[in-house]
């Protein structure tokens, strides 16, 4: 035909989508011409219109150019986002994984990661890449690397996933550690049998001291291996120290692990009021042995100290914004806690249900299973259980469940007042609940009984039909608890039938005639004679009650009722239901006696009219406080798939000494074995008091894990730096504590180190027991943490280097005797670069919660602090073009220089953009103004082609941000570079209080002072918009304010350590006043030329 001719002809590679309206025009115009159906053409347009709609972006991804295939990536992420299918792409994105660009090569493992487990057989052709991938020098791609691997659901590469998973166990970055603890999960549910080899991974990843890694690694325990309780031991104590700073939901995953460890390793809290009530003397049993047992019984419960320890580091979390976290926590406290303690948790609770109405489900449900147990908990807040108009149908009948497990004799009233409003909601199925709760109330509490009964009396008058269908159901249980005094209400109910349909309610009525019968002769007969008019049109629930009321009729009054009985049981007997016709011969064998009737007849009458067991009301949930509370199984009271259920509490506490960490015996090589105290030597590793963890752990943990949470090999070089260089310092220390304060002072002067009379006194005061705590972690630091710096400067040489410095200190450390006093050990160094600044970086928050507490004896108030933002940007060093294939990029990382400290750290990254192998990558000819000093990297021997290597370098810009110009040479070409610092990355930012603030500023006043006015609007002067734009600015530490609308910053420069304090003040209106204090003018006014156009701009 010649219209399929034309779309034959059409191709969309050559048109755009502006065109296509065009040409579906055209091809519709012709169609109509040759009269085609309707029904073609709507084929015809649905198939230009769809099956081409990808064409575009698969031609986007096979361009040359990096900005189309970026386009088409962003645009094809943007469509799995929205839902849309994507999968029809794969090939096309997949050529991409091996892309120099690594935002195209971020966005292609997206991708891969949402679809290699559809399409695994073209997901295997680039496994390659994947594996080369695994060892690029960017975290975010070797993680992504194996996240796309270990979707690959493919048995025959599971000896390749566990390669790399083992690989990536041990990586710098804490990122993709965690990524390794999440596909151990992966690879376990693909092949359970490498079980064994993962649990190996488990437990070195358990040893992981960042806080990025701790949630996802006990995730993986739980998933392989959550029976191995003694992987826990050793890092119990850890575990519980890191809590409070592990994300949202890695804090849930070790809660719920804790708890089971907490059920097998401790006895039960729960015996402190409990005394056994067993006076019986066992037969051959001496008095010397029923006393022993009477001592053991009188013994006083004294709860373990790492059960103090759980309690106590989770308390926090009661506080958390994550529903979750607080009701992972009150489940905690409710199955480990003791009872005097655990109504702490009821508060965070009624908290949680001013959440979205699924969080409201899932805590009310927890709170009815605890309020049956302890009522006391939640009886303070009874009214933030009443019923709103705008909740949905299921919180409202989990709240009634709640108030009638609260209900006692002097909130009952309220209740009864609160209940009646709620039978009058619209909401039928609400207000049949309500009368259930009500029948509740009344059985539960004796005194009201009779009140709930007449007021249930009066709902049958209720026009709603359910109302009252409701209610006769609830009576007749509660009639059956006091049938005889209750004669007129079974009377005014038997009226009711003639306007009652609800079969239930019908049901239960001739049920309570039928049972009251005697009670009620005349109004019985009358009830069964209307009821077999209307049997053929009945209920078959009814028909089976009018079935029994005629029997027990014909038993009590045969005279009246015997004819009338052989007439249903004539019905009965041919009615289509099954049921009916077997309880129909069933009865007439009973009760109408033959030839037939067996010896049962005899005893008819007891088995018709026998006293029936009142029925026990009891709530639904009594039955869940065997689940683990927040669990699944909870839920829905049944046991789910991987539910892992709660043991009892032991009998006799395992030993405590598995969860000691002993130190190692290196560190017990360096203390004069004459001057150590017994008790130090023995202590063992997290074995302090609770008033030490409390005032001693916060300080360690909170610095070791902001360390170890940036992810930033610079952190990781500071932290080690830092550890070694205060190795001695901490060993004179712990010396002086064992002798007395003058001997550390002889020791400091012996040594001939200027301010380390101050250092001592310091770590006396701040260093508790924890001292050799810290001491020992830093040894084992030393070789990872040295490592992490080697490889930041160079890869293998500097590598081969650190390790013989190792083996060298190791020997060193051998032949030290007993006598060796630590004051021979001068020349000693630890295996780790130096670092000019000895005092320890702490954290922001921490700063701010030690502000006003001068630890050391000097008057200095500069104290160097971690950076608070990094920025990311990289500056072009060499373009590939003017390298011939090298290129280079250069950023500040924000750290203390490890070469020198009047140096400014800057990290390279070379890239080999060509097909062939550069060679001997170094500096060549330098070309520095007068003051300025350089550190160069090692010489680099090759970089492979699309290779890329990130090295270190250090400058002495003495305080300018003159340029510093050299020469990058390969093995055959050498090209002229510069690198300009901008004024922010000259300096370190300072922690200092307040006062010490004000204190420096006043001294800084006159010629050492700049100020700008601003004027921005409002929305650009908010707290968190100021501390943003300047800390990306400049490197400097934010200084903890107790006025609103002043925002101070405080920072020293690298190379003379002058002050620069920043003040923005705002004032009325849309202005601000931006105020800088330094002794260095010239930075002061550079400075405040960057920072006043970007708080002014929107």
């Amino acid at each position: 035909m010649r219209p399929l001719s034309l779309a034959c002809r059409w191709r969309p590679s050559c048109c755009s989508y502006l065109t296509l309206p065009i040409i579906l025009f055209l091809i519709l115009m012709k169609m109509m011409y040759f009269k085609l159906p309707i029904i073609k053409i709507k084929v015809w347009i649905f198939f230009l219109l769809f099956c081409n709609r990808n064409e575009d972006l698969k031609q986007m991804l096979e361009s040359n150019k990096d900005s189309a295939k970026l386009d088409a990536m962003k645009r094809i992420v943007g469509m799995i986002a929205k839902g849309k299918n994507a999968s029809e792409l794969f090939p096309a994105v997949v050529k991409n994984v091996a892309s120099k660009n690594i935002e195209i090569k971020k966005l292609v493992y997206v991708y891969l990661v949402r679809y290699a487990e559809e399409q695994q057989d073209l997901a295997l052709l680039s496994i390659s890449t994947f594996q080369r991938a695994l060892k690029d020098p960017n975290q975010l791609i070797r993680a992504s690397a194996l996240r796309v691997l270990s979707s690959i659901r493919v048995p025959i590469i599971v000896p390749i996933m566990m390669l790399a998973i083992k690989e990536a166990s041990a990586d710098l970055s804490p990122y993709v550690r965690k990524n390794a603890a999440h596909a151990i999960q992966k690879l376990y549910s693909l092949d359970p049998e490498q079980k064994e080899m993962l649990i190996e991974v488990i437990e070195k990843l358990l040893k992981d001291k960042s806080t990025l890694v701790a949630g996802s690694v006990v995730m993986a325990f739980e998933e392989v291996c959550p029976d191995r309780i003694d992987l826990i031991h050793k890092n119990y104590r850890k575990l519980c120290n890191l809590l409070v700073d592990v994300e949202e939901w890695g804090q849930v995953v070790i809660i719920h692990m804790l708890t089971r460890y907490a059920r097998t390793q401790f006895v039960s809290p729960w015996k402190e009021g409990d005394e056994l009530e067993d006076n019986e003397k066992n037969f051959y049993e001496s008095d010397d042995d029923q006393k022993e047992k009477t001592d053991k019984r009188k013994k006083p419960y004294t709860m373990d100290p790492d059960h103090r320890l759980l309690i106590r580091n989770t308390k926090p979390l009661l506080q958390s914004r994550n529903a979750a976290v607080v009701m992972a926590v009150a489940q905690l406290y409710w199955h480990i806690s003791p009872k005097s303690e655990a109504g702490i948790i009821s508060k965070s609770l009624v908290r949680l249900l001013r959440s979205n109405r699924e969080v409201q489900y899932i805590v009310l449900q927890n709170i009815a299973t605890m309020s049956i147990q302890r009522k006391g908990m939640f009886e303070p807040y009874l009214k933030s259980f009443y019923v709103r108009s705008t909740d949905p149908t299921m919180i409202k009948t989990l709240k009634l469940e709640i108030l009638t497990n609260l209900a006692n004799e002097a909130n009952i009233s309220t209740l009864l007042r609160e209940f009646q409003t709620y039978v009058k909601s619209q909401d039928k199925q609400f207000a049949a609940a309500t009368i259930q709760t009500i029948g509740r109330c009344a059985t539960n509490i004796v005194e009201v009984t009779d009140t709930c009964l007449n007021g249930l009396v009066c709902l049958l008058s209720n026009r709603d039909e359910i109302v009252v269908a409701e209610s006769v159901v609830v009576i007749k249980k509660l009639l059956q608890m006091q049938p005889v005094q209750h004669g007129e209400i079974i009377k005014h109910m038997a009226k009711l039938l003639d306007s009652i349909t609800v079969p239930v309610a019908r049901a239960s009525i001739l049920w309570l005639i039928g049972e009251n019968c005697e009670r009620v002769p005349k109004i019985a007969p009358d009830v069964l004679r209307k009821m077999a008019k209307s049997f053929t049109s009945e209920d078959d629930l009814v028909k089976l009650q009018i079935l029994n009321l005629g029997a027990k009729l014909y038993l009590t009054n045969s005279k009246q009722t015997k004819l009338l009985t052989q007439y249903i049981l004539n019905l009965g007997k041919y009615d289509q239901n099954y049921d009916i016709r077997d309880r129909t011969r069933f009865i007439r064998q009973l009760i109408v006696p033959n030839e037939k009737s067996g010896a049962l007849s005899k005893y008819a009458k007891k088995i018709f009219l026998a006293q029936k067991p009142a029925p026990l009301l009891e709530s639904p949930f009594k039955d869940r406080d065997h689940f683990q509370l927040g669990t699944l199984s909870h839920t829905l009271n049944i046991k789910a798939t991987g539910y892992l259920e709660l043991s009892n509490w032991p009998e006799v506490a395992p030993d405590p000494s598995v969860r000691n960490v002993e130190v190692i015996e290196l560190a017990k090589e360096w203390t004069p074995a004459g001057k150590a105290k017994q008790e130090n030597s023995a202590k063992k590793f997290y074995s302090e008091s609770e008033e030490e963890e409390d005032s001693s752990d916060s300080s360690s943990d909170s610095e070791s894990e902001s360390g170890s949470e940036s992810g930033e090999e610079g952190d990781s070089n500071e932290d080690s730096s830092e550890d070694s260089s205060s190795e001695q310092d901490s060993e004179s220390g712990r010396e002086s504590g064992l002798e007395n304060k003058r001997t550390a002072k002889r020791n400091s002067k012996a040594k001939g180190k200027s301010g380390s009379e101050d250092e001592e006194k310091e770590n006396e005061k701040s260093k508790t027991s924890d001292s050799s705590n810290a001491e020992s972690s830093s040894i084992e630091d030393s070789s990872s943490d040295s490592e992490s710096e080697s490889e930041s400067e160079s890869e293998s040489e500097s590598r081969k280097v650190t390790q013989e410095k190792e083996k060298k200190t190791k020997q060193g450390r051998t032949p030290l005797t007993k006598d060796v006093s630590l004051l021979d050990l001068d020349d000693f160094n630890p295996v780790s670069t130096p670092v000019a600044l000895p005092i320890p970086a702490l954290s922001p928050s921490l700063m701010a919660d030690l502000e006003g507490l001068n630890l050391s004896t000097s008057s200095s108030v500069i104290s160097v602090s971690t950076p608070v933002f990094v920025p990311t940007k990289t500056h072009v060093l060499l373009h590939r073009m003017s390298g011939k294939g090298l290129a280079a990029h250069y950023f500040f990382p924000r750290q203390p220089c490890i070469f020198g400290d009047k140096m400014v750290s800057i990290q390279i990254t070379l890239n080999n953009t060509t097909d062939q192998k550069i060679e001997n990558i170094h500096i060549g000819e330098k070309k520095l103004p007068i003051g300025l000093k350089m550190h160069v990297f090692n010489p680099i021997d090759s970089l492979e082609p699309e290779g890329s290597i990130t090295v270190s370098m250090g400058i002495d810009f003495c305080d300018s941000t003159q340029t510093a110009s050299f020469q990058l040479c390969t093995k055959d070409d050498c090209f002229s570079v510069n690198i300009q610092p901008p004024v922010g990355e000259l300096l370190l930012p300072v922690a200092m209080s307040e006062k010490d603030f004000k204190k420096e500023q006043g001294m800084l006043t006159g010629m050492n002072e700049t100020s700008a006015v601003i004027i921005a609007a409002p929305q650009n002067f908010t707290p968190s918009v100021i501390f943003q734009k300047v800390v990306n600015i400049a490197n400097v530490g934010a200084v903890p304010s107790g006025q609103d609308n002043i925002h101070r910053f405080a920072a020293k420069t690298v190379h003379s350590g002058s002050l620069m304090l920043v003040t923005v003040e705002l004032k009325e209106g849309s202005t601000a006043q931006l105020i800088i204090n330094t002794e260095k003018t010239v930075i002061g006014s550079v400075l405040l030329r960057e920072l006043k156009p970007v708080l002014s701009q929107g």
